[in-house]
Order: structure tokens, then C-alpha cells, then sequence
């Protein structure tokens, strides 16, 4: 079957799905997703054979330990993916949810509530677990999910999808709610975002490479997900423990994520209290430092940052340092070089706080913590389907109301239109 066939047939699957399950009550889709849960543990040994498989190939292709990190599974992610199921089935239903409603004075009774976006496809790289979120999170709204996962995670992804599938089907959920597209062809990306009429809405996950061609290309609406560019900013009156404890967990704690740091940004007036022992700990860590002329003073092991640098996701263990003379300086940086996503001050000036939260354009502002908090997960919302960095519909962790739209429901009693 040719890719465009291909493709076509699973939206057309999912679209028959999507009609099915926007009438499905909570009680049948929470039972899916636990039934899909439990499928999950089950079928752990085989999965992890199918993850060995990609982890053999990407590692004969030479891939980054970074990229390794986000396919690797273990028996730990895959009992996180379960979870993640659990904790979604135990959310509230958006769906039927009245967002608003009046009476107009010709009696007509208007209720606004929410209802499922329809077909939602996925796009998405190197991590297998975004499988199992994308389609609890996409069945829960009432959704039926295309996936289409990068060739390096083929046979995790394809694993993974069949046993959810299964799960979902006997549990009592409409046939086809969940597809997976099992080709590498890089054409079905082109095909996917192209379905207007059977694809209600792609979302792109993954380098900024990846959802840039989908926003540049697509025909179906976009929801743009960020790549991260984040900032953490240690201002003047910073107490330095603290600023070295959150700034070495935002870069370390796992490099490879969007929402780990990839530049700081370091006041002058604290930067020869702060940035030895900073500098001290990162090396220790294996970080390579690219930095400005001053932070090369401090280090002679640092190297000299680039133009480039700023505005590099590096998704490792490297990081771009800059010292600054004021807020205003840091903010304009981030301004420039930042990609709307999480950004953090470490301050005790509670003015400061103030205004970098209200000046810093970005989905999540942080004062005085790590910008790895930015997550579905973390903000109580259960698992995400990214982290929107664009302004309509969705910013920031995107969970289950941010997979509805609304519609109006409009009761009369007759009333005709002058």
C-alpha cells in the first residue's frame, strides 16, 4: 500500500472512531484506561524487546547519549507510563463541562460546553512514552489519536500502540480510536498534515527542526509545541545556595528534556560569589561550559559562546553562560534568544520577582524555582500532550481541557429572527 494510502485509511478509521467516542460516557473510557494501564505492565517483556531492538540500532547509528536517554525504556518508565493512565482515568471529564451559559431577553437559552477537537494527529521522536500519554489524554477528551512516532522508536512505538489498541477495544472503546502509523517513510508526515476534513488538528513534538516543517507546511491546524530555549536568571540579591541548587538541577537533572535550562544568566554583582561554585559543580557533572568573556576569566576551561549558542537547544550536558548588568539586560536576552517556554528568576527582591514575572513572555515564569517543573505531570494535570508555546487555544502543559473545544447549545421555544 502506497503511504498516502496508507495514511489515509487510518484517518479515515480514526475519523469513524472519533464519532463513537464523542458520545462515550466517563465511565467507559476511565475503564479503558485502566484496562489500558494494566495492559501495559503486562505486556512489559515484550515491549522491552521491541525498545532493545531501537536501542541497538540507534546505538550502531552512533546516536547522542542525550537521544539514547529519551528512547531508552526501562521496567520503571514503562510502570510510569501505567501510572500516567491511572492518573488521567482518575481526572475530571472535560467533556459536557458548561463553560458558560445565559438567557437573552427573547428567551432564548444559550449554554456554551465542551466537546472533543475530533481526530487528533501526533508527531513525535525518540520517546516511547509519549505513545501512551498522547492516547490516554486524546481518549479521555473524547478523542481518537493518530500517532505517528520517528523511525529511531519504531518498534516500541508500534508495540506499544498495538497493546493500548487492544486494551482500549476490548475494554468497550470504538475500534480504530487509536492509530499508529508503522512506516518510516518520512512522506506520511507530509501526507498527515495535509488530511483536511479527516484531521481535525496535528500537534508536533519533538526538535525545533520537526515542528517547524509542520507549522511551515501543514494545511490542518497546528498547535504549536516548543522546542526550549530556557533561561534561569541569578539576580543581584539571589541567596547563592539556593541559586546554585536550582540552576544545577534546571541543566543536570535530565539535559535532554524541553524544559531543561540552556542558558544562565548571571547577575554582576554576584557572579564572583556565585558562578566559582556554580562552575565547580557543573564540571563535576560533566557539563561543557560556553561562555562570555567574563565567565571565561573565572574558568580557564570555559569556552567562548558563540551567536549561535544563545539560541541553541542543546539537549545535553552543555550549557551557555552569560553575566549581566541588570534584569533589564537578562530580560532582553530572553527576549531575543528564548523560545516562549520556561524561564526563571532566582531573586529575594520581591519587585524584581515582580517584574520579571509580568515582562517575561514566555508559557511558565518561574521565580525561585527549577524550570523542570514545567509538566503536565508536575502541574497536577495528569500526563500532557506537550507544552504549547503559541498563544491561541493552549499555552503551557497541554492536558485534557485544552483537548476540547466548545460549541453552543441554543433551546427555543419557537423564537424566529426579525
Amino acid at each position: 500500500m502506497e503511504t498516502y494510502e496508507l495514511v489515509k485509511s487510518k484517518a479515515q478509521a480514526a475519523k469513524k472512531a472519533a464519532a463513537k467516542l464523542a458520545v462515550a460516557g466517563t465511565a467507559v473510557k476511565n475503564k479503558a484506561l485502566l484496562a489500558m494501564a494494566a495492559a501495559l505492565e503486562k505486556g512489559c517483556v515484550e515491549i522491552l524487546a521491541a525498545n532493545e531492538k531501537d536501542m541497538e540500532a540507534a546505538r550502531a547509528k552512533g546516536m547522542r547519549s542525550s537521544m539514547l536517554d529519551r528512547l531508552q525504556l526501562t521496567e520503571a518508565r514503562i510502570a510510569g507510563m501505567a501510572d500516567g493512565l491511572r492518573q488521567v482515568a482518575a481526572l475530571p471529564d472535560p467533556v459536557g463541562n458548561v463553560v458558560d451559559g445565559k438567557t437573552l431577553p427573547n428567551g432564548l437559552q444559550i449554554t456554551k460546553v465542551r466537546m472533543p477537537l475530533g481526530v487528533i494527529g501526533i508527531i513525535y521522536e525518540a520517546r516511547p512514552n509519549v505513545t501512551a500519554d498522547a492516547a490516554g489524554l486524546c481518549l479521555k477528551s473524547g478523542n481518537a489519536v493518530i500517532l505517528k512516532g520517528g523511525s529511531e522508536a519504531m518498534e516500541s512505538n508500534k508495540t506499544v500502540a498495538s497493546v493500548l489498541a487492544q486494551a482500549a477495544e476490548a475494554a468497550g472503546l470504538p475500534g480504530g480510536a487509536i492509530q499508529f502509523i508503522d512506516t518510516s517513510d518520512r512522506q506520511a508526515v507530509s501526507d498527515l498534515i495535509h488530511l483536511n476534513g479527516l484531521v481535525d488538528v496535528v500537534i508536533p513534538r519533538g526538535g525545533a527542526g520537526l515542528i517547524k516543517t509542520v507549522v511551515m507546511n501543514a494545511t490542518v491546524p497546528v498547535i504549536e509545541t516548543g522546542a526550549g530555549v530556557c533561561h534561569t536568571y541569578v539576580d543581584a540579591s539571589a541567596d547563592v545556595e539556593m541559586a546554585v541548587k536550582i540552576a544545577f538541577n534546571a541543566k543536570v537533572q535530565r539535559p535532554s528534556v524541553c524544559n531543561a535550562m540552556e542558558t544562565l544568566l548571571v547577575h554582576r554583582n554576584i557572579a564572583e560569589r556565585f558562578l566559582p561554585a556554580m562552575l565547580a559543580q557543573y564540571k563535576a557533572a560533566g557539563v561543557e561550559i560556553r561562555g562570555d568573556a567574563g565567565v571565561q576569566a573565572m574558568d580557564g576551561a570555559v569556552v567562548p559562546a558563540s551567536e549561535e549558542d544563545w539560541s541553541t537547544e542543546y539537549g545535553d550536558l552543555r550549557l551557555s553562560v552569560k553575566i549581566v548588568a541588570s534584569i533589564e539586560e537578562a530580560m532582553e536576552h530572553i527576549a531575543r534568544y528564548g523560545t516562549g517556554h520556561s524561564e526563571c528568576i532566582v531573586t529575594n527582591d520581591y519587585s524584581q520577582a515582580q517584574l520579571f514575572q509580568k515582562t517575561v513572555d514566555a508559557a511558565a515564569v518561574y521565580v525561585n524555582a527549577s524550570t523542570r517543573f514545567t509538566d503536565g505531570n508536575e502541574f497536577g494535570f495528569g500526563a500532557e500532550i506537550g507544552i504549547s508555546t503559541q498563544k491561541l487555544h493552549a499555552r503551557g502543559p497541554m492536558a485534557l481541557p485544552e483537548l476540547t473545544s466548545t460549541k453552543y447549545l441554543i433551546c427555543g421555544s419557537g423564537q424566529v429572527r426579525e
